[in-house]
């Protein structure tokens, strides 16, 4: 095989910049995908002339008009912003939690008033110590058991007292009306998809899929190339600390 200056292990987001970058840079790349396909969980098609997300549905959005600028190199994105609604016991609530959502529950029409109610249901744990404590600290029981637990034993399959209290972080908690799960300046979708605007990405670099590297580890160590690894880390260490 020709030697390459780096091997790319996955053809999603960061293999294929990666491959872009440093071509533009001068360095020869290959990209390996275990996949039939490029694009990682990104990967889109068109069913029935619907454009499915195969892995679940992905909304781009960043801040950085940097970033924005060259994404846009390589797709058109429309202005899509997602609005979520949850349907609990045949009620819609707005979601992530903000200030309608907390005058549907509660009848508070102010962020003072949101406040002061959270305040009230807020459990006073000291240090936290996981996810659900956390969770209960900021929002007590009540918001905790209609919005949060269920999704996210579902999203990470345990319960949620066995996950890290900084993942609470992640979720949006706002006393304003304001129900964009993103506050980020650009937003969108590519109108003809990941999987286009990934192949436009990727461009020349060749692309070798249906090869797993950890399978094939040995062998495409010694090419001696730099390998840039994308794939599931704990995958990659043998699932040393467990699966």
């Amino acid at each position: 095989m020709k030697k390459y200056d780096y091997i790319i292990i996955g053809a999603g987001l960061f293999g294929s910049v990666f491959a872009q970058q440093m071509t533009d840079a001068g360095a020869s790349c290959l990209i390996i995908e275990k996949r039939n396909h490029i694009g990682g969980n990104c990967y889109d098609e068109y069913f029935d002339n619907i454009l499915v997300h195969k892995y679940g549905a992905h909304i781009f959005h960043t801040s950085n008009e940097h970033i924005w600028k060259y994404v846009n190199n390589y797709a058109n994105f429309n202005h899509f912003r997602l609005h979520v609604k949850s349907n609990i016991n045949e009620s819609i609530f707005s979601f992530p939690i903000n200030l309608f959502t907390l005058y549907q529950l509660w009848g508070v029409k102010t962020p003072s008033e949101a406040e002061k109610k959270l305040n009230d249901v807020k459990i006073k744990i000291n240090n936290p110590s996981n996810f659900e404590e956390y969770a209960l600290s900021q929002i007590g029981e009540q918001l905790y058991s209609m919005f949060i637990y269920g999704y996210t034993k579902k999203q990470w399959g345990i319960e949620p007292n066995l996950l890290p209290a900084f993942i609470f972080k992640r979720l949006p908690v706002r006393l304003i009306f304001n129900d964009n799960y993103y506050y980020d300046n650009y937003q969108g979708i590519p109108v003809d998809g990941y999987t286009q605007m990934i192949k436009r990405i990727i461009g020349n670099t060749p692309v070798i899929l249906n090869t797993d590297f950890l399978e094939n580890k040995t062998l495409i160590e010694k090419l001696n190339s730099k390998i840039v690894y994308t794939g599931a880390i704990d995958e990659f260490f043998n699932y040393e600390l467990g699966s």
